[in-house]
């Protein structure tokens, strides 16, 4: 059975009794969006922190995750910044959740920033006009939520705040806006839904890892030749991953922090004491727990967030990888561990599953096929996964069909199928007949962390995808796909299988053909360093 990591919080109670939460860990599910992973992930990062001890940097200290206390569970104090959503977000919010207290706190905002603000000429409407815009501009997720339900774009730490969830019908006949600060709920975790929470105690679990243990386990794998010396060392991988997220929150010119203090609590303060602390004290919430056996893919996770920090793009393609690498992460995350307890590897595979990608126009048939029956497998994978005997020995019987019918819907072989949707790796987004594909954001990913520097062969390249993602691109790698989906391993697709992604690659301005037998694959965001 999985043991956790913090080791020993697994929950006796409700919490922890759903059969993919015990699988997968607290939790992956499906109303959390891509960029609510990120928002989260980077909302642990970014708060206080205390395991043993209270801390601030982005990671805990390389002697805590080293050491890290039976039973001690990480806990965050996340901001609510209400003052600023209700700012930025309320006046573009249905009329229909703008409830009274909301619009006239709004009301006394207005005026006590107009008392602070100073202007040569009387329009300090359209100063608060283009403020409102301003943030209103890094709009995230939830636009059709409420506005406190709703995320920015986290392009700063000033930006980055929890979920809070206003408890309409209870709140039916509040008269003021101190009232009103009792009804908004901070540990309903819908949107907000833990997967970031997740995501960060992987990579905490895999920098745990002694470099030995690193170092064998990428032998196994044949990860030798994609990591470098350095990144093989988790005590200098947990440096570098620890300076590239505190660089990520300063990339932003400050003044856009600055200005969101403002809002948030520089003219009205007692809304942040409210909900940010209990009578002078931090607020904390404790995050979940993850697989302690997951920590090789939350490995390679934290290198290919490493490589993302360090690259030499803008900040929001930054962030968008960074996204996508949330994503990429939750979808290894579930069919790694989902073959662990599903079914054996099909000739020592590793990763033990594959990932069939088609032409995106669908135009050889019988890679299509292969692809569709990767997704197949894979939905199947996981469904089985959560059946395991003794998983299924741990659900009470009078819940057991319920919950195992929660579990396929929201945190099991669906969860995979809607974040491959929604990041365009399965297509068609409706309708039968799902296949893998490819878009270039996608690609952009692939190109940034899988060449940490300079350049690779095609053909490395190629492999390194197969390793790092279970991506099968070519016919080698799809005839071992087939396998794996099929029982049956195609030797010859009669046809070009690959010529769509170096056609991709090349259109993209990364590949450089030196030969019919040799291209090469660049990583124009490196550091200018020669690729293996």
């Amino acid at each position: 059975m999985p043991s956790s990591f913090p080791v020993g919080v697994i929950s006796t109670g409700k919490e922890d009794r759903n059969p993919a939460i015990q699988l997968f860990g607290r939790r992956f599910f499906s109303d959390q969006t891509t960029i609510e992973l990120l928002v989260e992930f980077l909302l642990v990062a970014v708060s206080r922190k205390r395991v043993d001890q209270e801390f601030d940097t982005p990671l805990p200290s390389y002697e805590v995750i080293k050491h890290w206390p039976m039973r001690g569970e990480l806990s965050y104090a996340p901001k609510a910044r209400l003052n600023l959503k209700l700012f930025s977000f309320l006046s573009a919010s249905k009329l229909d959740t703008r409830h009274q207290t909301h619009r006239d706190h709004l009301k006394e905002l207005y005026g006590l920033m107009r008392d602070r603000i100073e202007v040569r000429e009387d329009n300090k409407d359209s100063v608060l006009r283009t403020l409102e815009n301003l943030f209103l501009g890094f709009q995230g997720a939830g636009s059709q939520r409420t506005w406190c339900a709703q995320s920015f774009v986290p392009i700063c730490s000033g930006l980055i705040s929890g979920e809070s969830i206003w408890q309409q019908s209870k709140a039916r006949d509040v008269e003021d806006w101190q009232e009103a600060l009792n009804y908004f709920a901070r540990n309903q975790w819908l949107f907000l839904a833990r997967g970031g929470e997740v995501l960060y105690l992987q990579i905490c679990n895999a920098l745990g890892q002694t470099p030995e243990a690193v170092v064998a386990w990428a032998q196994q794998t044949g990860l030798t030749d994609s990591l470098t010396r350095d990144e093989l060392n988790p005590i200098w991988l947990h440096r570098q991953l620890n300076a590239g997220l505190t660089k990520l929150m300063e990339e932003c010119p400050s003044t856009v922090s600055n200005l969101a203090e403002f809002v948030d609590s520089g003219v009205e303060k007692e809304t942040s004491q409210r909900t940010d602390t209990d009578y002078g004290e931090l607020r904390y919430t404790a995050c979940g727990w993850c697989p302690r056996q997951s920590w090789p893919e939350g490995y390679l996770f934290a290198v290919e967030m490493q490589r993302i920090c360090q690259a030499e793009i803008d900040l929001m393609e930054r962030l968008d990888l960074l996204e996508l690498a949330c994503a990429m992460q939750v979808l290894r995350s579930l069919a790694t561990q989902a073959a662990r307890y599903a079914s054996p590897p099909v000739d020592g595979l590793s990763p033990a599953y594959r990932l069939a990608i088609s032409d995106p126009a669908g135009e050889n048939e019988a890679v299509r096929q292969v692809s569709k029956a990767s997704v197949q497998s894979v939905e199947k994978m996981i469904y089985d996964a959560l059946r395991h005997k003794d998983i299924e020995s741990r659900i009470p019987k009078p819940e057991r069909e319920k919950l195992y019918r929660e579990a396929d819907r929201r945190y099991g072989h669906k969860l995979f199928v809607t974040i491959a949707k929604r990041i365009g790796l399965i297509t068609p987004r409706r309708g039968g007949g799902m296949r893998f594909v490819l878009n270039e954001r996608l690609l952009r990913l692939l190109v940034v962390t899988l060449i940490p520097s300079g350049r690779l062969t095609y053909d490395s390249f190629k492999r390194l995808a197969e390793a790092h993602y279970g991506l099968a691109l070519d016919e080698p790698s799809l005839g071992r796909a087939s396998k794996w989906a099929t029982g049956v391993k195609i030797e010859s697709f009669e046809e070009p299988t690959d010529e769509w992604f170096q056609n991709m690659l090349e259109a993209a301005g990364v590949l450089r053909r030196l030969s019919d037998s040799c291209s090469l694959v660049e990583n124009l965001a490196s550091h200018g360093k020669e690729g293996a």
